[in-house]
């Protein structure tokens, strides 16, 4: 049994989307992040980070933390959602892009232009600019395929299911997915995978999934 520390994050949606989709039962434990039961000391124990979400794995008695390393990890245990070959690289580098680049440039713009609009421009300008670079990007690397990695339209993979939960927050960007068709189309192709809305639902409901 794998018990799931998580909250109705990016990042918690990213491993709740995947455990649906493994079909495999999983035992859910809310961490409050407005109630900062993050920094709770046995929490602490598993995820050094203070940061939602985070695995232990009690067939195996690992824990880890960082949505990455979950996600790869879960993906070799069950062999899925992952693709072999050189392409494996590729999914590698677009899980990385995710973590690296469009996690944290779209959650600035959650901070600057969401919850802190008017206090500061440069801030907002900067990093809403961003975001539309790493959407363009994005939408320039799915042009011509259903998924980013994978041979000839690709396959669904954890780097995937990774970015899907960040561009669900277009509105909370300001971002109209109609501008990046061949984004908002995947984006819809996921959206229509019934393990998605479950996954998105935990580890409770608060909204639907956006649409363009």
């Amino acid at each position: 049994m794998i018990d799931l520390y998580t909250w109705t994050t990016p990042n918690g949606r990213k491993v709740s989307i995947m455990l649906e989709e493994l079909g495999i039962e999983y035992n859910v434990i809310p961490i409050n992040i407005s109630k900062d039961e993050q920094f709770a000391p046995d929490f602490l124990k598993i995820a050094p980070n203070n940061r939602i979400p985070a695995i232990v794995d009690h067939e195996t008695g690992v824990h880890l933390m960082e949505t990455g390393a979950i996600m790869m990890y879960l993906a070799d245990k069950y062999n899925k959602f992952k693709v072999d070959g050189p392409e494996h690289w590729r999914m590698v580098e677009w899980l990385m892009w995710q973590m690296g680049g469009l996690g944290p440039m779209l959650g600035q713009v959650h901070h600057f232009v969401k919850y802190n609009a008017g206090k500061a421009e440069y801030a907002e300008q900067r990093y809403s600019n961003e975001a539309k670079r790493l959407y363009k990007v994005l939408n320039t690397r799915l042009e011509g395929r259903d998924f980013v990695a994978g041979v000839d339209r690709g396959e669904y993979t954890i780097a995937d299911m990774a970015m899907f939960p960040w561009i669900a927050r277009h509105d909370w960007q300001q971002i109209d997915l109609n501008d990046f068709p061949n984004l908002r189309d995947w984006y819809l192709r996921i959206v229509e995978r019934p393990a998605t809305k479950r996954g998105y639902d935990i580890p409770k409901y608060v909204t639907d999934i956006p649409m363009p």
